[in-house]
């Protein structure tokens, strides 16, 4: 067997042997990092067997995904003016939108003409949905939690799959409206795969679908990407 280096273990989380998307990140950054990284991680780990605490290596990682990736990204985009909003959110329609990969049961966009493509199969497709067109999946704002499904090769969805407000933030948005801290929740929401050709996004689909969102009654819109 070919002796594994240690450049090799790293990058075998991003989409390799150990593929998982939480620490795919190691491939990212330097090497230092994700040495020091896996130093700091044991020793953590001794102290959760002491303390019963995971906050340390809660922070720990999130430390280091974010050092890893500041500065990868490779596209630009030129900056707008800042407008201010012209009424109180309490007076107003807000839309939702995300890049997350959330649609309803039943309403599956089915990628590439594939059935019940699984979360593990995406992971291994993202080169094909870097170049994908992005499709825009609605989703009622009234649809029970046990009907919205999620799939995206690019993070870790375990968190947002075991409560979907954690990336999509529907069940808060509604209790902000019915609290009336948001004066309408816009049904449908609106979520697609981030994961997909940015030109493609940014020459055809953004104008389009803000219009979409506009028409839906929408004033404003929360925007959570990924």
């Amino acid at each position: 067997m070919e002796k594994e280096t240690f450049d090799d273990f790293r990058s075998s989380f991003s989409y390799g042997s150990r593929s998982d998307l939480l620490f795919k990140f190691l491939k990212s950054g330097s090497e230092q990092l994700a040495d020091e990284f896996l130093q700091e991680l044991l020793s953590l780990t001794g102290d959760l067997i002491d303390d019963g605490d995971p906050t340390a290596i809660v922070e720990a990682i999130v430390r280091a995904q974010t050092a890893a990736y500041a500065g990868t990204d490779n596209f630009e985009y030129e900056d707008k003016p800042f407008t201010p909003f012209p009424k109180p959110v309490s007076e107003s329609k807000i839309a939702l939108l995300t890049t997350t990969g959330h649609f309803v049961e039943g309403d599956d966009p089915n990628p590439f003409g594939i059935e019940d493509l699984t979360q593990e199969q995406a992971s291994k497709m993202t080169a094909d949905f870097g170049r994908a067109n992005p499709e825009l999946s609605e989703i009622p704002t009234s649809t029970p939690r046990e009907q919205t499904r999620v799939r995206h090769g690019g993070y870790d969805i375990r968190a947002t799959a075991a409560d979907r407000n954690v990336s999509l933030p529907i069940d808060r948005l509604n209790e902000l409206a019915e609290e009336g801290v948001i004066g309408e929740f816009i049904s449908p929401a609106f979520s697609f795969v981030g994961l997909a050709s940015q030109l493609r996004l940014k020459k055809q689909r953004a104008h389009e679908w803000a219009e979409q969102v506009k028409a839906a009654g929408a004033e404003a819109a929360v925007l959570i990407p990924i």
